[in-house]
């Protein structure tokens, strides 16, 4: 058996695995490089194997980090079969096209709608927690808990058992179960992303989030909450419905400014059996967690506009999540000078990012090319992430580590994967790496 790593290697994006075993090439993920300058240049890379030798590619969840470059991988002459959830599936196609646009207007396609088509034409769907064959190996997806839909590949192969953990939910979710506990395997590919990080816990995220609407409103202002159209979005809005219904929160306007997000909340509403169970509870009881009385959905450019004319206090959620694109450009080039007006930054900010930048306390910056003073305060809320943190993934190491032979610390920048790598070797005895891109492992 044999395991390569052509992305999502000392870095967070990029994910794509090569494992061969039992005369068969699979690929986990392929996902397109994001939040760096060389990124583009990386997307349009020849692979450095033959697409047309892949028999099949597992797909961990729907984030284009995981899937942004199955497209290409099809132009280029893979003709296999391509698993994942029915929710990755949907939540996929959306995202590819969104894509496709946003390469087609910025000159970096790397694929066309014929692409997209054509892999779609290749996709099969598979349940959680049912195994199924692919040659002489077994497969299973198990829930991951990081989105709808997301997928631990679990797959036994010559008479040994590897686990691809895709990218590993944050316990508690605001929507989704934990990640499903994997004891017994041989071999662990898992994610770093806060590999040297501990979040605040979820009673803190949600009075993080009170407060800076609390604070927002009293000064007047606007609140900006720059979010990935899937799962934090949807997180955002069912927790300020409960806020606004439980009068925790000021009675203001919230206006989500990405047709993206609403496109994938669509898709949520038509999958409540992936909720967790009280979640799924309240559905059965109220089948409207995502729309409430202040909330304005703002599809059309002519609606993002019109949000301009409504005076503060108000919270704008928009795309993108790392600030590199999206509508929340228009309103931080509006709003992000004013010291009335709030950032809150929700969501992993890649290395160079304009929302790393901006953590990183940055007082002028470029945005749609205008340089602004920063006056608005910015805030981050750590406890939203969909990925988990250090003790998290290290408890999922240390209860299988009766089993597991090797680990392979994946999909975070150097300082995550090392850390979270070296604390695996001292505390648990194990054997763990931090592979750099295209390495190559015998099993």
């Amino acid at each position: 058996m044999n395991l390569s790593f052509h992305g999502g290697a000392r870095e967070v994006t990029g994910a794509c695995y090569l494992f061969e075993a039992e005369n068969k090439k699979i690929l986990v993920d392929c996902g397109l490089f994001q939040g760096c300058e060389e990124c583009p240049a990386l997307n349009k890379k020849p692979f450095q194997f033959s697409p047309s030798e892949i028999d099949a590619l597992f797909v961990t969840h729907a984030h284009i980090d995981h899937v942004g470059r199955i497209p290409k991988l099809v132009k280029d002459g893979f003709r296999g079969t391509i698993y994942s959830t029915a929710p990755t599936r949907d939540i996929a196609r959306i995202l590819l096209e969104d894509a496709l646009t946003l390469s087609e207007k910025e000159g970096d396609q790397i694929y066309g709608e014929e692409d997209i088509k054509k892999a779609f034409s290749l996709w099969e769907d598979r349940a959680y927690g049912r195994e199924f064959s692919f040659g002489d190996m077994r497969v299973m997806f198990r829930d991951a808990g990081h989105i709808l839909g997301s997928a631990f590949v679990d797959i036994r192969a010559e008479g040994k058992r590897i686990l691809f953990s895709g990218d590993f939910g944050n316990t508690p979710s605001v929507l989704l179960p934990p990640p499903e506990s994997v004891q017994e395997m041989d071999y662990l590919v898992i994610e770093s992303t806060y590999g040297n990080r501990t979040h605040e816990s979820d009673e803190a995220r949600k009075i993080s989030l009170e407060r800076a609407v609390e604070d927002v409103s009293a000064r007047g202002g606007v609140l900006m909450i720059p979010a990935f159209a899937t799962e934090r979005a949807q997180d955002l809005l069912h927790l300020l419905n409960e806020m606004l219904a439980e009068k925790r929160i000021p009675d203001i306007p919230v206006f989500v400014d990405s047709p993206l997000a609403i496109k994938i909340t669509h898709v949520f509403e038509r999958y409540p059996s992936y909720y967790k169970d009280e979640i799924r509870s309240l559905y059965t009881k109220h089948p409207h967690l995502f729309q409430f009385k202040k909330l304005h959905l703002a599809e059309t450019v002519d609606d993002s506009k019109k949000i301009n004319d409504i005076s503060p206090p108000k919270v704008v959620i928009a795309g993108s999540g790392m600030m590199t694109g999206g509508r929340i450009l228009h309103h931080l080039r509006r709003y992000l000078g004013d010291s009335r007006n709030m950032l809150v930054v929700v969501g992993y900010q890649a290395a160079g990012s304009l929302g790393r930048r901006l953590l990183e306390g940055e007082k002028f910056v470029r945005v749609l090319g205008n340089g602004i003073e920063v006056g608005a305060e910015v805030r981050e809320i750590n406890g939203f992430s969909a990925h988990a943190d250090n003790p998290q993934l290290f408890s999922f190491i240390e209860r299988a580590r009766e089993h597991v032979r090797r680990v392979f610390v994946v999909q975070g920048e150097d300082d995550a994967a090392l850390h979270l790598t070296q604390e695996i070797r001292d505390r648990l005895g194990i054997k763990a790496d931090a592979p750099q891109l295209f390495d190559s492992v015998s099993l």
